[in-house]
């Protein structure tokens, strides 16, 4: 097909990328490791790790893993918000020759229950402050190994024994738990401290892994239509590809710094989420330092980690983008250095982005991915020097098609499905062979469900949703996983959901009920929210109606809803 885009590739940036490069996602993990040991790898609470010190943490913890007798390939789930130990667990699981399994650490018990059975994993790895909603549903799950971690285990010994006392009965962000010591069966279950573990590893030697660029290196979760989430599975090539992609995509702002060792890169954004994650390994890639940031909605807290050290590239959904610019002491920061303001995860609005760049002096970039494609897809080219209000170029090795319903790749200008093909593209969905086959054309390209025209440069602007999703501060949010769950709260009849736009988080959930019970209220609804789901998926607004429109099959108009809401 023809390629109008690559005319627009600011000059130096290659067409292709070749994941080749690398045997495996562990190949390039150790060959930082070894180059970089003397660097700093990142910073947490003014608390620096080494790359040498990474090294030597997940090559004891991945070891001890190695113990476990586990399966190759076998699912290790990642429960942790953006600490120290996230990149130590997430390197010693790919070195060990085992999957990753990203858990959003605010998951209720249900979501929880639903992943863990899913992704079969055996293992996972959990912050104490989280470890009550494991407890809830452990024992339905298959999990026989815990790793218990606590806030301080990796902030050094005083330091980090104090922040977790806080964390433990300061603060009292940790609830109390009983992990049970035997299954449902009356078999042992392993459950150990996370510096156990590392102390345990340390007496072992991680032995060489299998792994190789068809290996499955991460359980990426996503939304699914059923109203199940379903497990992308990424594989080694898909990440190196991802990694390759942002790198040269990158190099030109990039070339600033000179040497990119000296890069720092802003973790706020979740390291669970893939956006943050393919960052996070491109900083490993680069040798860089990340700044991590385990709660970047204190934005006090955010802005006073920015004032100490020079930053380069920050990325961030549109309403962190918002909050940092609402800040009163944020416009007094250097900016000097930054040289990449990366969005993605939802739509970034032309206002936000004229601000920032008046602020910053630094354009914001808008880029396009998902889960599915290791949140690589299209960018705007990071030489642009004021916003588009486009998702920009295929990013080097990709194609974007704009197709109909039949699968046929339409005229420049045309409206229709954008889809996507390339390295860095999910090879389908873990165990769930129809939805995989639904995903893609007959000629390789996968159905991403948003609407979108290209225009003659291949520049592509994003219209309208296919699907029902809604985007909640750049969290996927699908109707019918709520609308399953909210039909059990006792006096709802039936009920049905939609995104409404929203100035803090892009779009907002709204849930239209009708109720059998007069006396049952939007709190009462709201309460049985806040009880079976996290944060983003908790309805914003409630409204009681007689009835909903329907099809004359008695399909819920969704579209009729959002019309006249």
């Amino acid at each position: 097909m023809d390629k109008p885009w690559f005319k627009a590739y600011p000059p130096g940036v290659p067409h292709t990328v070749r994941p080749e490069e690398y045997r495996s996602v562990s190949h390039l993990l150790e060959e930082s490791f070894q180059k970089n040991a003397s660097s700093r790898f990142s910073v947490c609470m003014d608390r620096w790790m080494t790359y040498a010190e990474l090294n030597h943490a997940s090559a004891a913890f991945g070891a001890w893993l190695q113990g476990l007798a586990l399966e190759p390939g076998a699912r290790v789930a990642i429960m942790l918000p953006n600490i120290p130990q996230f990149a130590v667990v997430m390197a010693a699981v790919l070195r060990a020759g085992y999957t990753c399994v990203n858990v959003n650490p605010l998951y209720t018990a249900r979501e929880l229950a639903h992943q863990l059975n899913d992704s079969g994993a055996t293992t996972i790895v959990i912050l104490e402050n989280f470890a009550r909603t494991l407890e809830e549903v452990i024992d339905d799950t298959p999990i026989q190994n815990v790793v218990v971690a606590s806030m301080g285990d990796m902030l050094g010994f005083w330091f980090g024994r104090w922040i977790t006392f806080a964390v433990r009965h300061l603060a009292r962000m940790v609830p109390a738990f009983k992990l049970p010591r035997l299954d449902k069966q009356g078999l042992p279950r392993h459950i150990v401290s996370f510096k156990q573990a590392l102390s345990e590893g340390t007496q072992r030697t991680l032995q060489a892994n299998t792994r190789n660029l068809d290996s499955t290196a991460f359980l990426q979760y996503t939304g699914g239509t059923t109203g199940l989430s379903k497990g992308a599975v990424l594989t080694d090539r898909n990440i190196m590809a991802a990694i390759l992609q942002a790198d040269v995509w990158f190099s030109p702002a990039t070339a600033r710094v000179g040497d990119v060792r000296n890069i720092n890169c802003i973790a706020a954004l979740p390291l669970y989420h893939i956006f943050a994650l393919t960052l996070c390994l491109l900083s490993i890639r680069w040798g860089a330092q990340i700044t991590l940031i385990p709660n970047p909605r204190d934005i006090d807290k955010f802005v006073d980690v920015l004032k100490k050290r020079p930053f380069h590239l920050l990325p961030a959904v549109n309403t962190l983008f918002n909050a940092l610019l609402s800040h009163p002491h944020f416009q007094s920061l250097d900016f000097s250095s930054l040289c990449v303001s990366q969005a993605g995860g939802m739509a970034a609005s032309e206002g936000t982005a004229k601000r920032w760049q008046e602020v910053t002096g630094c354009a914001m970039v808008e880029g396009w991915g998902m889960s599915e494609t290791c949140a690589i897809g299209t960018n705007n080219p990071v030489t642009a020097t004021q916003f588009s209000g486009s998702i920009g170029l295929p990013l080097p090795s990709i194609e974007i098609a704009i197709k109909g319903d039949e699968g046929i790749s339409l005229p420049i200008g045309s409206t229709g499905e954008i889809c996507i093909k390339g390295p860095n593209v999910m090879t389908g969905y873990y165990r769930q062979e129809e939805e995989t086959a639904r995903a893609f054309t007959s000629d390789g390209f996968m159905r991403t469900g948003d609407i979108g025209v290209m225009d003659e440069k291949g520049f592509t602007r994003i219209v309208d949703r296919k699907k029902d999703m809604i985007l909640v501060s750049g969290f996927n949010v699908f109707p019918n996983e709520l609308e399953n769950v909210i039909s059990l709260c006792p006096g709802v009849v039936e009920c049905a959901a939609i995104g409404v736009p929203d100035e803090k988080q892009g779009e907002a959930i709204k849930v239209f009920v009708v109720r059998s019970d007069v006396t049952l209220t939007e709190e009462d609804v709201a309460n049985f929210c806040r009880q079976n789901f996290t944060g983003y998926k908790i309805p914003k607004h409630i409204e009681f109606r007689d009835e909903l429109p329907k099809s004359n099959v008695g399909k819920v108009l969704r579209r009729e809803l959002r019309t006249n809401k």
